[in-house]
Formats: C-alpha cells, structure tokens, sequence
C-alpha cells in the first residue's frame, strides 16, 4: 500500500489511512507486511494444539481411533465452503476500515467463542447428564464438534484474508509477494513452536488451578490451559496488526448500467465457477501439484502425535492404565517432536526466498522437497518396525529405546524442510498466476485452498477405516502419502510452470471480465 497520505475527512481519519491512486499500486514498507504476517502466529498456536492433541483428545472422550479422523471433516468441508466465500466478499467489502480487516477481527472473536466450547466440553456434557463412567461421552462429544466447527470457520475466516491483506500489501510485486508469504510461513512456524511447546509440557494446568474438574482430568486441563494461552496470543497480535495497519477502502469502479445489471447477476458460486472456466494452465497446475502435497501431508498431521503414541510407543488409548499412560507419554513426545519440526520450519522459512534463487527457482525447490517428504514418510515404516522388534524383546510396555525415539523425533524435524514450503510457496505462486489473469486476490486464494481442503476430506473420510483394513495403525495412510508426495514433486519439476521474474501488478479489485 506504500506511503499513506492523512486524509482530513472527519468520517475516516481515524479509521483509515489512504493514499493517492498513484501509490496503491507501491508494495508497502516491509515492517507493515511483517505485521500483518504476524498474525499467523496466533492462529497457528491454536492449530498446533488441534494438531497435537484433539485426535487423542476425542478418542478419550469416547470416539474410536478409526472414526477419529471423521472430526477432521470439519476443517475441509468449513474451508471449501468458507474461504472462498469470505474471499470473494471481502474483494468487494466497501466497510470504512478495509476490506479486509472485518473479516479478520471477526474470524479472532469467533475463536475465542470455539476454544470456550472446546475446553469445557467435557464440564458442559457431565452438567448435561453425562456420567463420569460412561466409555462414550454423548453429549461432550457433540459439544466438542460444535466448537470444533465454529474453530475452523474462524481460522478459514481468519487465514483467507489474511493472506489476501499481504497480497494486497505487495501490490503484484513477486519479490515482494514471495517475501510476504515467507514471513507468514515463519510465524506460523512461531506458533507451532509455542503450541507444541505448551502441548508437550505436562503441568500447564497449574497455571490456572480451576482447569481441573470432576469431568475434566489433568490431560483435559491442559487442554484448556493451552488453549486460553492460544486465545490470548492471537488477539494480541490481531488487534495490534489490525490497528498499525491500515487497509484500504474498496469503490467499485464506474461502469455503465448494461455492467452493473451483468454484474449484479453473478452469484457467489458463479464467480467461483467462472474463476475456474477462465482459469489458464498455469493456475490448473498449481492446483494439482498443491492437492498431490496434501494428499501426502495430511495422514501426517493427523496422526502424527497418535504414530508416536501407538506405533513408536506401543501405547493404546482403550487400554489398561499402563498402556494408556504409555500412550499419553508417546503423544508428548510426538508434541515435542512438532516442535523441534516447527523450528526447523521457522529458520527454513527466512531462507526461502535466497534458497529458491540458488536452486533455480520456486517451482525447482518445490519439487526437491517434496521428494524430502517422501523420504520421510516411508521412513516412518523403519522407525516403526523398529520399535515392534524392541518390544518384542524389551517387553510390551516397555516403551522405545533411546535411538528409537531420536530417530523419531529426528524424522519431525527434517519434515520441517518441506513444510515451510508449502506453507509459502503455493500461495505465493497463486498471487503471482491470478495477478495475470486480473482475479482477486482473496477469490484467488478460495479457489486454491479448494485444492488444500478436497484432499482433506478424502483422508479424513477414507484415513481410518483404509487403516483398518489393513489391521488398524497408521502406516498405510502414510506409505500412501509418501506415493503422493513423490508424484507431487515429480509434476512440480515438470509441468509446473516457473512465474515469470516480475510479474504483472495485481489489479487494485477483483473480478472476472
């Protein structure tokens, strides 16, 4: 947005800064995009803590670990629907304080509302009738989905626009672009590092001793404890950023009535379906390559810390005490392991941009690290049988040995590598693409997150019962994802087009002429 010229009209001097039509299209100073980045901390700190901890979380209020992913659902279906929807409203929000700005305080106070839900779901289902005995908490359970539902529309609400603001910060410039994506991806790394951090530490609950109730164990506890943390951090952050920077206020441009009756005409749904009618090669391959990438990394994510609890540990959250305290300890040290694999993701991240340079651009360095993951993934079947041959001559409960476990915790870390650039570079290379074909930016963004949110919905509908098949566990899903992921860089290598150096300005509005 560059440099603000204070306008003095009494209705939006507080509200706004604007500038001259000539600088709109000037990247802003670097300190405002990293500001606007900054936010991703906070709503990274309470998706590190769903990631770590709501799968074991669910499964001990009662739901199967093969039904377990079908929560998950929740995330996919909420952004394939969400996203794009605040994305195309928010190209087109005539609010005095921006347009995108609205959606991200309103995406912050629904968080707040979901992480309530969450944490005292289990308090509100015994209140409700629930019995502490009881192996399926009915009503928790259906209290839990709700925030969890509520959760991740906000975080879609929150991410879309957030993205969109930096792109819109950048003003179509690629450098830049790339840059403000960069930094995103870095304090998303930040608040992997704090959430794992807080999901690893046992005792956080005594930070706020009423935690802990009849209903809710000390597992529970810190459970809320982390995630009252979490609210905290992002509002911080949200309000700060929103306050120091300012977005700018959307006219529509002039047109003549035979435009505005046209236009008015278009649904949400058939601006969405025109993105794609007019979508050109490049976008199209970007979308294939970024929906083969979350093929392979969602079994991951999902069942991480629930690989360290059974696999590496041999832990059962259904079984006797022992085995169950076993599993608990193996779902900390997989939080631990998120850790060390958000701060790998943190330092990867500052060097995207100078790496990409000596590799011979994005499109190379995606496809190289796509083969990291691969190799990481398939790995897990080593560590893991591995572990099952210790047990088999150091007893069943007797957990993994030393070298076990560092090699486990070694193989979060090296994915840390690929994951910075997948958190950057897709929504780098959709800014730079959609700048050409004149889209939105936060339109843009909805349609590429289609390509996050489908492969989503087909591991969270398909991850358990295709584990079970093959007689429970989580390593096919992941020799699955390895397969993708190796298809994923082989395409990016190939088909995928390199962005041309300096791209196109992004128009100031979006829409599909």
């Amino acid at each position: 947005m560059g440099v603000f010229e204070t306008e003095k009209s009494t209705k939006d001097a507080a509200a706004l800064e604007t500038q001259s039509p000539e600088d709109f299209n000037q990247p802003s100073p670097l300190r405002k995009i990293i500001s606007v980045a900054s936010i991703a901390a906070g709503v990274q700190f309470g998706w590190a803590l769903q990631l770590s901890l709501l799968t074991p979380y669910v499964q001990l209020l009662g739901i199967p670990h093969k039904w377990s992913s079908l929560i998950w659902l929740c995330g996919p279906v909420s952004g394939m629907i969400v996203q794009p929807i605040v994305g195309f409203h928010s190209d087109r929000c005539r609010s005095r304080f921006g347009r995108r700005r609205p959606f991200i305080a309103s995406g912050a106070a629904l968080v707040a509302v979901a992480v309530f839900l969450i944490g005292y779901a289990a308090d509100f289902g015994y209140k409700m009738g629930d019995k502490l005995e009881d192996k399926v908490k009915v009503r928790a359970i259906g209290i839990f989905a709700l925030g969890f539902w509520i959760l991740d529309v906000a975080n879609n609400t929150l991410q879309g626009p957030c993205r969109a603001f930096l792109a819109d910060l950048a003003a179509g410039d690629a450098k830049r672009t790339r840059v403000a994506n960069a930094f995103f991806s870095f304090f998303m790394a930040v608040g992997n590092v704090l959430g794992y951090a807080a999901g690893s530490y046992t005792h956080l609950h005594k930070m706020f001793p009423f935690t802990m109730t009849k209903a809710c164990d000390i597992y529970c506890a810190n459970l809320k404890t982390c995630f009252f943390l979490s609210i905290t951090l992002l509002l911080i952050v949200t309000v700060t950023s929103l306050w120091y920077v300012k977005d700018k206020q959307w006219s529509p441009p002039p047109r003549n009535s035979d435009d505005d009756e046209k236009t008015s005409s278009v649904p949400l749904f058939g601006e969405i379906f025109g993105a794609f009618r007019v979508m050109k090669r490049p976008m199209w391959m970007l979308l294939i390559v970024t929906a083969l990438n979350w093929i392979a990394w969602f079994p991951f994510l999902l069942f991480d810390t629930d690989w360290m609890g059974r696999e590496v540990y041999g832990g059962d959250s259904d079984g006797n005490e022992r085995s169950k305290k076993l599993y608990s300890l193996g779902v900390q040290s997989g939080a631990m392991g998120l850790m060390f694999n958000s701060i790998v993701l943190g330092f990867m991240s500052l060097g995207v941009e100078w790496i990409g340079r000596k590799l011979g651009g994005a499109k190379r360095l995606w496809g190289i690290v796509n083969f990291i993951l691969a190799a990481g993934l398939a790995m897990t079947v080593l560590v893991t049988k591995l572990a099952e041959d210790h047990r088999k001559t150091a007893g069943a409960l007797a957990g993994p040995s030393s070298g076990i476990k560092a090699g486990a915790l070694s193989l979060f870390a090296v994915l840390g590598i690929p994951l910075a650039i997948t958190f950057s570079t897709p929504f780098a290379l959709a800014s730079i693409f959609s700048s050409c074909s004149g889209a939105g930016q936060g339109l843009s963004l909805g349609v590429l997150n289609l390509a996050i949110v489908i492969p989503q919905m087909i591991v969270s509908l398909g991850g358990g019962p295709f584990d079970a098949l093959f007689g429970g566990g989580n390593l096919p899903a992941f020799i699955v994802a390895a397969i993708a992921a190796a298809i994923s860089g082989v395409l990016a290598l190939t088909v995928l087009p390199s962005p041309p150096p300096d791209a196109p300005k992004a128009t100031a509005m979006g829409g599909f002429h």
